[in-house]
């Protein structure tokens, strides 16, 4: 805790937050957690995608991540492409400022070093480099925490990316893959640490009555379209993989299985609308979650869970639900090994429904063995959270009395 004679440090958290996607929010989450609880002097605001999101949500200052609002939309007119241009080097300049009054910034989980969807250079690869190379300058400590990456084909999205990782403070992975990745990409990862997910940090929020219809199946479904070297087979991409999904949920409800939808981004609602119209029954129904807690409550109630994007993945694994991954990238296979499900993934760009069934079929028939397996998988991964925090603290909050306390105990131990 800091004295009274101390100025509180500065925290800020950085990233695509409060944009639409409950796996960036439920990373965000879980860091705020762990401010909250170990370091509650921290005085903490927010540079990032949706500010009034997560001011709303979670009582922070928000700050807007980009100056040009229309960052996301593709610029085709002059003036479109000009404001977009003149906008990167406002940000330059925002985000210096916005760094320069902080002590620490953590960057909370989230995909930041992979392009495994969609991306351009110029989008969030430059705004992660302006952030670490701000940091470097004015001497505020950047820490990557519980990041993923993968390896990147494009060049200027690779060099931004290693150099990002290169400037950090501090780095640690949420799976070996990712800390593989970035080691084949120049950085020196001798002191970077893999540890589970952030969002294995979250609590399970409490039981809640009446649980999901008997035999009830969570599908999590994707606006997937391939990733970023697809871009020339993304509609064809998409296609195959809203036919098979569709396919499989139709067999179930031929089956008299209920099947719940499940997203995890804004983006993914026309997925699962052309779904409810190609399924025509009052078995499958949609769920609204707006937050992990709402995923992992739906999760809970299920008997399995079939998904698709990585965070409802891993709703469903730490609900310790048998889950079978339509998998769209290495990291989703990482996170099922980790937690004893390897043997269940399916490849998201080539859904064959009946050998997805085949699949599920055999998944249900284990559940109760696989259930007792994700019970000491979810165990082991909480301690070794506890780890992660614990590391945090040492490498981002060196003058605080948790470390005082440290020094203390020590003068007195004989």
């Amino acid at each position: 805790m800091t004295s009274g004679h101390e100025t509180p440090v500065r925290v800020g958290v950085f990233g695509l937050l409060g944009s639409g996607n409950l796996g960036n929010d439920g990373s965000l989450e879980a860091v705020l957690g762990y401010l909250r609880a170990e370091h509650p002097e921290a005085v903490v605001d927010a540079l990032c995608g949706g500010p009034e999101v997560v001011a709303t949500r979670y009582r922070i200052p928000a700050t807007r991540l980009h100056w040009y609002r229309g960052e996301y939309r593709t610029a085709s007119r002059a003036g479109a492409i000009a404001a977009k241009g003149l906008g990167k080097l406002v940000d330059a300049v925002r985000t210096a400022a916005w760094v320069r009054r902080h002590d620490v910034v953590i960057v909370p989980g989230m995909g930041v070093l992979e392009a495994t969807l969609p991306l351009r250079p110029w989008g969030f690869p430059y705004s992660l480099f302006l952030l670490c190379a701000s940091g470097r300058l004015f001497g505020t400590r950047v820490a990557l925490v519980g990041v993923g990456a993968a390896p990147i084909g494009n060049r200027p999205t690779r060099a931004l990316v290693r150099w990002s990782a290169r400037l950090a403070t501090y780095r640690s992975y949420r799976d070996a893959l990712s800390r593989d990745a970035m080691r084949t990409m120049g950085v020196d990862t001798a002191r970077d640490e893999v540890y589970p997910d952030l969002a294995f940090a979250l609590p399970m929020p409490p039981a809640s009555a009446p649980s999901g219809p008997p035999g009830q199946v969570c599908v999590g479904v994707m606006d997937f379209h391939g990733g970023n070297d697809d871009r020339a087979r993304a509609e064809e991409i998409h296609r195959r993989y809203l036919d098979g999904t569709t396919r499989f949920v139709r067999a179930l409800v031929e089956d008299g299985r209920p099947v719940r939808l499940l997203t995890g981004d804004e983006c993914d609602a026309p997925v699962v609308a052309a779904i409810l119209d190609a399924v025509d029954s009052p078995l499958v129904t949609a769920a609204e979650a707006t937050s992990l807690a709402d995923l992992m409550k739906e999760t809970a109630a299920a008997d399995t869970v079939v998904a698709t994007r990585y965070h409802n993945l891993i709703c469903a694994l730490k609900a310790g639900t048998p889950t079978l991954a339509l998998s769209y990238a290495a990291k989703s296979d990482a996170l099922m090994d980790r937690m004893g499900l390897a043997a269940y993934c399916h490849p998201a760009r080539e859904v064959d429904a009946d050998r997805l069934l085949e699949q599920f079929r055999t998944l249900e028939k284990r559940s109760a063995e696989l259930r007792r397996t994700l019970t000491e998988r979810n165990l082991a991964t909480a301690q070794q959270l506890e780890d992660q925090f614990t590391a945090l603290t040492a490498a981002l909050f060196p003058a605080t009395d948790h470390t005082h306390a440290h020094a203390h105990a020590r003068q007195e131990t004989p």
